[in-house]
């Protein structure tokens, strides 16, 4: 997969970017809100890359993709698409906090959602994110995601305050 935006190259992982994923993994709001998405060391960063490139062609997911910028190929984050059970599927994305307050996050999940919900087949895409993530949940709803609950549910194996959207494709 390869997506062009104005500002952004969403592509495949590869084993060179390790270091840039151990990095922007090791942010304040990353350890906050996906605690299991952080890499402590390259080598750890290094595993995750192998595997999420088996993914790549597959309908089983995670299926995830670094975001870089176009001017300088900069890898400051990622997107992906993770399979929630039942058919369902929900995207996930991080933007390094370095990199925040720019629509980086916006642009690259506006362009990833309709690739790679027609890649894996599903007409709808769930956004899912802690209620107190308002950078988070402003994204969701710039790209299109309705909500549909806000309150106590599942995330990450914890009872927690949720938002939870959906965003329906043609």
């Amino acid at each position: 997969m390869r997506i062009e935006t104005e500002r952004l190259i969403v592509t495949e992982f590869t084993p060179d970017m390790a270091q840039a994923v151990h990095e922007n993994s090791l942010d304040a709001d990353n350890r906050r809100f996906v605690p299991d998405e952080v890499f402590e060391t390259v080598e750890e960063a290094r595993e995750a890359i192998a595997f999420l490139a088996t993914q790549y062609g597959g309908r089983n997911g995670p299926l995830a993709y670094p975001v870089l910028i176009r001017a300088g190929g900069e890898n400051i984050g990622y997107v992906q698409l993770v399979p929630i059970g039942g058919g369902e599927w929900e995207i996930g994305y991080h933007i390094a906090q370095r990199y925040t307050g720019n629509g980086y996050a916006t642009e690259a999940v506006r362009a990833f959602v309709p690739v790679a919900a027609k890649a894996v087949g599903t007409g709808e895409v769930h956004g899912i994110c802690l209620k107190e993530n308002a950078a988070s949940k402003r994204v969701l709803l710039k790209c299109g995601f309705e909500p549909v609950f806000e309150g106590i549910g599942e995330y990450q194996g914890e009872e927690r305050e949720v938002f939870r959207s959906v965003r329906r494709l043609p």
